[in-house]
């Protein structure tokens, strides 16, 4: 996809990985950029930031859980604004705890946020895609999406939804000129992951980067867009080895050495009853 001269919406652009992309098409080119988030005083330091970059950029802080607000808003824009070629589903939120002791309101924020309100926007843009013959929808997921860890259990319910999601679409709306694209980064310095327990091992990304790659995979036509050398390993040992990964994941998780040694015990006595 060549960015020039588009126009974008970008979901959770007030920080973060939507902030980095937000600003990354801006310095590539892009015409117009709407600007989609609950934080309206954070996502006007990110609109003044792209105007600085001589793009033009228009803020609409929703809640993409309300969707009569969100039907009213992108209708608004479309017609205030012309067309809108490109956009990326950015807006999520994470809870982090042993499933055991989840808690139901936090579940249904997670998939409120990742799923609802994703498939509520994409929903409203892709009918006006269809109409206009072109388009292209980026679906942010996250290696989450493609090899599960412990205590994310209901994220990663969600990002590997968002990819079954992306190759359904990716097939369905091919015929009216519109690509559907998922982009998977892995652990990423952002706001949303500082009050996180960090895997062991894991090497994280920057925002900057993730928005990098984005650009390179749009320019690449690539379905998917994978970030990182370690993204990559753990996706092929996931598929040649699974109980290798899942044994190293466990070992990598914020959980307790009991918990470990009791998930070795049970493991071991499959293998014996094999």
């Amino acid at each position: 996809m060549d960015i020039q001269g588009k126009t974008a919406l970008v979901t959770g652009a007030s920080r973060g990985i939507g902030r980095a992309i937000a600003i990354e098409l801006a310095k590539q080119g892009v015409k117009r950029l709407l600007l989609v988030a609950r934080d309206t005083a954070r996502l006007a330091e990110v609109a003044t930031e792209i105007q600085m970059l001589g793009v033009e950029a228009l803020t609409l802080p929703l809640d993409l859980s309300e969707v009569v607000e969100v039907n009213i808003a992108i209708a608004q824009a479309w017609r205030d604004y012309g067309p809108i070629d490109l956009l990326v589903n950015c807006a999520g939120v994470a809870h982090q705890v042993p499933f055991l002791k989840s808690r139901l309101p936090n579940v249904q924020a997670e998939i409120g946020v990742n799923l609802i309100g994703m498939y509520a926007m994409t929903r409203l843009v892709a009918r006006r895609m269809v109409a206009q013959g072109s388009g292209t929808i980026v679906n942010v997921s996250s290696l989450m999406g493609k090899v599960a860890a412990p205590t994310m259990a209901t994220y990663c319910a969600t990002k590997f939804a968002i990819v079954g999601f992306t190759q359904a679409l990716r097939c369905e709306l091919a015929a009216h000129n519109i690509r559907v694209i998922a982009l998977l980064p892995s652990l990423t310095e952002t706001d949303m992951v500082r009050d996180l327990q960090w895997f062991r091992w894991v090497l994280p990304t920057t925002p900057q980067k993730v928005a990098q790659a984005l650009v390179t995979g749009l320019q690449r036509d690539s379905p998917e867009i994978l970030i990182g050398w370690q993204s990559h390993l753990a996706v092929w040992c996931n598929r040649i080895a699974p109980w290798l990964l899942e044994k190293i994941l466990l070992m990598a998780a914020p959980v307790s050495n009991n918990r470990l040694l009791r998930y070795y015990r049970l493991t071991d006595a499959r293998a014996i009853s094999r």
